[in-house]
């Protein structure tokens, strides 16, 4: 499931890496910071380090599979925090003795215990930043909407004024639907084969369908055809607005076990709304009560589309507020309509009322053609009548306009309301009990009682915490935040300088940053390694002061050139005899090409962008890249929601990590597709246009000047005289734009030499 709350990790590791907080505290905090600082909000933010792995929130029913999926949980914490903080791939000790480095089996499950009582969940944390936040946003939409109206409101006029002056034979004619039932004098389809039998009490009478909301409804023939998008219809009386989940029609397998129906207070009272199995696709319209159904007859109409997104209609016009979510297929043979029933099989609700007419179309309507089929003048003016009113600086504005307030009413819903945050971080449980050794790994075979512990193989340590096997949470996390950072510990410091080598130089002295154990590289370099590791003790931990160390030594400071000597004894650079160029990683590419397009959004803190949509379905949850434009999507890419799997061209292309999984070391890859990317992708193509349009605006026709210009944005220093001459011809003949794209394809803008 989506985590709308974990933002707020994201933020506390920012803050504290800005503030400099000594690394042990910086450990310690995200071990057991709620224990160590009970109340303090930011103990509760950083401990969400330990949630953001894996949980699996769709578990079978037995109970064999319920504890198999908590051991994975746990395992994967155990793992990422063993490989993280001391370099020991401990998790691989799960079900024997780990195979290549002297940690036993009981080992593993002391380390087990010690997290035994980490849960996944949702705390609410207070916030005084909250309301102020709040009224920031509230301020920005309030604007940005009036803005927005404005714009709208005077093309939907104009759109309207045209109307009165067109052909009537331009009026939209009512749509031919894929099946119809008009009630009279049968239950027959009258476009086709889907012809209706008559269950229970139902009967016709008077021109309409009576289904009296006891026992009575009508099925038809299985469709002869798949039905993906659709649109369901009806002119339906009902016979009280006092009656829960009665369907008007629908559509389900025959079995009843998937469906999509238009029923009447299925959630809401005295509401239409699309009834769903499991109600996993419905939502409310948000729409005041039904008072005249009860009375005479009502269109109802409910519009299904491909991409999940569902839209009412009531007489003929829009019914509240459309939304997305999960889509649901019809197959041929296996599937039927049915009218009065929400669906067949348990939980059934029956409808009371008279259906006078329905109808089935194998495609979502339109509103001009809702609203023909309604035999109603529709005042709707739909989006291409709505853009062919504007001109194109207006278009392009209202669409930036609904892409900012897209983003801004996301952030404000995560937001929430009141002086408390809901944050997502460790959830209480009470106390753990008593964890068992689990014979080769299997939960269903336990063995003998282990206490809190850690490794035994790092000697100057105790690996038992001195804890009974019972004791509280609090007490376990504490102990192994403190084994874990204790200055006796000779591979917390040795382990992070190691990394932070690896950031700058593409390699660490230790090539695998995750296993410091025999399975791993042997140091480059040891004593330079150990002298780091003293140096950062002795500094207090400070990861500022070890960035600059590094920085500032001549091992950084070489050139990145190869020699021929150096390439015949050392080609891999292992020796450190230059400077290894050093790509940009996806994230800092993405920034940097915000940066010199001046683009980025310099806005810290608070929920991410979102640049995927989310669409869950049976327990499933899938996310499509779309392009969204505004200042929101601007930011930098630390704030980006992180979906599962990626899902952002440019980021994938260029090995950003699926985020569902620890990445100790980036593939580093060369391919065709990130020159394209360079060139053609979305993202890149609108910063281009925005760096040209900047430069251009600031060098009028100075070409000259101008290509200079975009040189010192993105290279940081002056073309040189053929530079000059080639980038002046191409600029000449293809635009700024061009030239732009090509310098972000160049190696002097994507790696560090």
């Amino acid at each position: 499931n989506v985590r709308n709350n974990l933002w707020p990790y994201r933020d506390w590791v920012i803050r504290a890496l800005n503030d400099d907080m000594p690394y042990d505290e910086f450990v310690r905090m995200q071990v057991a910071g709620d224990v160590l600082k009970p109340g303090n909000p930011a103990g509760q933010k950083a401990v969400g380090f330990l949630v953001a792995g894996l949980h699996n929130t769709v578990v079978g029913g037995s109970e064999f599979m319920k504890k198999t999926a908590r051991q994975d949980e746990i395992e994967e914490i155990i793992g990422t925090v063993g490989q993280t903080f001391v370099g020991l791939t401990v998790n691989c000790a799960r079900c024997h003795n780990h195979k290549f480095d002297p940690i036993q089996q009981k080992e593993y499950y002391q380390m087990t215990s010690a997290i035994a009582g980490v849960f996944h969940g949702e705390r609410s944390v207070a916030d005084p930043e909250l309301a102020r936040q709040r009224e920031v946003l509230r301020k920005q939409i309030a604007s940005l909407s009036k803005e927005l109206a404005r714009i709208e409101n005077r093309a939907r006029e104009t759109a309207l004024a045209k109307r009165k002056h067109r052909d009537p034979e331009e009026k939209p004619e009512p749509p031919t639907p894929f099946a119809r039932w008009e009630f009279d004098t049968g239950l027959e389809d009258s476009l086709g084969t889907l012809h209706g039998k008559a269950k229970g009490d139902a009967r016709l009478e008077g021109g309409a369908l009576v289904v009296d909301g006891s026992d009575a409804w009508v099925e038809t023939a299985p469709l002869n055809s798949p039905l993906r998008a659709k649109t369901l219809e009806a002119w339906v009386a009902l016979g009280s607005l006092n009656q829960k989940g009665g369907g008007v029609i629908g559509v389900q397998s025959n079995d009843g076990q998937f469906f999509d129906s238009v029923v009447f207070a299925e959630r809401e009272s005295r509401r239409w709304m699309p009834g769903s199995n499991g109600l996993v696709r419905t939502k409310s319209f948000g729409v005041p009560e039904e008072n005249e159904a009860h009375q005479q007859a009502v269109h109802i109409a409910i519009v299904y589309q491909e991409d999940g997104t569902i839209t009412g209609y009531r007489n003929g016009a829009p019914y509240g507020k459309p939304y997305k979510t999960g889509f649901q297929e019809f197959a041929a043979g296996s599937s039927q309509v049915i009218f009065g029933m929400r669906h067949r099989g348990g939980g059934n609700n029956f409808l009371n009322g008279k259906i006078h007419r329905a109808q089935l179309y194998n495609r979502a309507l339109g509103p001009d053609e809702i609203a023909a089929s309604a035999g109603v003048e529709s005042t709707f003016v739909g989006e291409a009548e709505l853009a062919a009113a504007l001109a194109q600086s207006k278009l392009a504005r209202r669409k930036a306009l609904k892409d900012q307030l897209t983003g801004l009413s996301a952030r404000e819903q995560e937001l929430g309301s009141g002086s408390s945050m809901k944050v997502y971080t460790v959830a209480a449980r009470g106390n753990p009990g008593m964890v068992r050794l689990l014979k080769r790994g299997n939960a269903m075979d336990e063995g003998e009682v282990v206490r809190p512990g850690a490794v035994a193989a790092l000697r100057m340590l105790s690996s038992d915490f001195g804890i009974s096997p019972d004791a509280s949470d609090n007490e376990r996390r504490k102990q192994l935040a403190h084994w874990l950072t204790d200055t006796n510990n000779p591979l917390f410091t040795r382990v992070i300088v190691n990394r932070v080598w690896h950031y700058h130089f593409g390699t660490g002295i230790v090539e695998t940053p995750n296993d410091f154990g025999f399975n791993g590289g042997r140091p480059s370099h040891p004593e330079l390694l150990d002298w780091l590791a003293s140096e950062f003790a002795a500094n207090g931990q400070q990861l500022k002061a070890l960035h600059r160390l590094i920085v500032t030594s001549n091992t950084c400071r070489q050139a990145s050139a190869p020699r021929a000597d150096g390439m015949a004894v050392d080609a891999e650079n292992r020796l450190l005899w230059r400077k290894s160029p050093v790509r940009l990683d996806a994230e800092s590419l993405r920034d940097a090409v915000l940066v010199v397009s001046g683009k980025l959004n310099p806005k810290m803190g608070g929920p991410g962008f979102r640049d995927v949509s989310i669409t869950p379905n049976n327990g499933t949850t899938y996310y499509e890249p779309i392009y969204p434009e505004g200042d929101e999507y601007n930011r930098r890419t630390v704030y980006r929601f992180s979906p599962r799997g990626g899902r952002s061209a440019i980021l994938d292309t260029f090995d950003c990590p699926d985020p569902s999984t620890t990445a100790p070391r980036r593939a580093v890859t060369t391919t065709p597709l990130q020159a394209l990317a360079l060139l053609n992708n979305h993202f890149i193509l609108n910063k281009a246009g925005a760096m040209a349009d900047r430069v251009a605006s600031h060098a009028k026709g100075n070409l000259d000047e101008q290509v200079k210009q975009i040189f010192l944005d993105a290279f940081q220093r002056q073309p040189a005289a053929e530079e000059l001459r080639l980038a002046k011809r191409l600029a000449g003949e293809y635009g700024l734009v061009t030239l732009c794209r090509s310098l972000f394809n160049s190696n002097e803008f994507v790696i560090l030499n």
